[in-house]
């Protein structure tokens, strides 16, 4: 079975996006609420968005399921108050529950979270707290998105080590779910978003949780780094220097208990250096199908994100092969395998 852990409903039915933009303009005109039971899109629709786009690629490359989740970038949690956050990530919740309703064993769900920055961000995990646990229990979700960034680019919020998130961590922990850092949108104009923000925010995290005990406190919470770690890979060697410099455990021994990284590297040289450096036992395979790249790469005459065609030509062992096409996936994400037995679809790697 071969797992992606990375999608995004990139192409949800226009309704959805004239609801939030709905939603916006009425709390930042008179603090108005539209009230999430307002969006109405019908079954139809929603099958139209998804065999005409990411089912059909998924079908083309080769992919068995794919953990799905709102649009990362339109998760904008800037806007509003904590109370928009929490509507917004109902209604983008509620869309991806019925995704997966409608085409069980194919799309798992993985939620966003009604994150806020400044003042209301203690306010919003709390919020966070008690929607992740009504997705995963209620919904049959399987993991998360966590925002490092809710100011969305000016990076106004502690890191995510800080004590502000243990709320969340808690109930990750109890739920047995993990977590994958993502950033939504950038309204900074000096950092684009999905080449800059990204990266810089995989780069960033990775450094907050280098310079904390976070895992001593959590030793069980799991988090998904995306994007192949940003930078990370390629400079292993001053990650490792750094925390000898510091008197910190090895980095091997630090965090790969605990942190997983996926392939959304769109070129054979970044691939292979994932594999060779971080190793098959921390990488899951992951394409953000349809995401931030959808053009052809004049190289291969593939699209840049078909990563599964990629991967297929790196050297690997049999055994790492299944282990980041799947077996990885089933046991970072525990729950998986009882939602997709549930959905009648059989486990095999």
């Amino acid at each position: 079975m071969i797992i992606d852990c990375h999608g995004h409903f990139t192409t949800a039915p226009p309704a959805l996006g004239k609801w939030r933009e709905r939603q916006i303009k009425a709390y930042e005109s008179s603090g108005f609420r539209v009230l999430p039971n307002e969006l109405r899109i019908e079954d139809e629709e929603i099958v139209a968005a998804i065999e005409g786009g990411q089912l059909k690629l998924q079908t083309e490359r080769g992919t068995d399921v794919t953990i799905f989740s709102p649009g990362a970038g339109k998760m904008a949690h800037h806007y509003g108050d904590a109370t928009t956050s929490l509507h917004w990530s109902q209604v983008a919740n509620d869309l991806i529950a019925r995704v997966c309703k409608l085409f069980p064993g194919r799309f798992i769900g993985g939620c966003q979270l009604p994150q806020s920055p400044g003042e209301g961000l203690e306010t919003s995990i709390r919020n966070s707290v008690e929607e992740l646990e009504r997705c995963v229990t209620e919904l049959d979700f399987v993991g998360c998105l966590l925002n490092p960034d809710p100011s969305d680019g000016y990076w106004q919020a502690p890191p995510l080590t800080d004590k502000v998130y243990y709320p969340l961590y808690e109930k990750l922990v109890e739920l047995d779910v993990p977590a994958m850092v993502h950033v939504a949108m950038s309204r900074n104009d000096a950092i684009q978003g999905t080449c800059a923000h990204y990266l810089n925010g995989d780069t960033s995290v990775f450094m907050q949780l280098c310079e904390s005990d976070l895992f001593s406190d959590f030793p069980t919470l799991r988090l998904v780094i995306p994007h192949g770690g940003g930078a990370v890979p390629y400079h292993w060697g001053r990650y490792r220097g750094m925390m000898l410099d510091r008197g910190r455990p090895p980095l091997e021994e630090a965090l790969l208990r605990n942190v997983f990284f996926d392939t959304c590297v769109y070129h054979k040289r970044g691939l292979e250096l994932l594999t060779d450096i971080v190793g098959a036992g921390n990488i899951l395979f992951a394409s953000e199908m349809i995401g931030a790249v959808r053009s052809v790469d004049p190289e291969t005459g593939r699209r840049f994100d078909d990563v599964k065609a990629t991967l297929d030509t790196i050297e690997l062992a049999d055994e790492d092969r299944a282990a980041i096409y799947g077996g990885n996936a089933l046991k970072v994400f525990p729950r998986l395998e009882g939602v997709l037995r549930k959905n009648k679809q059989e486990v095999a790697l």
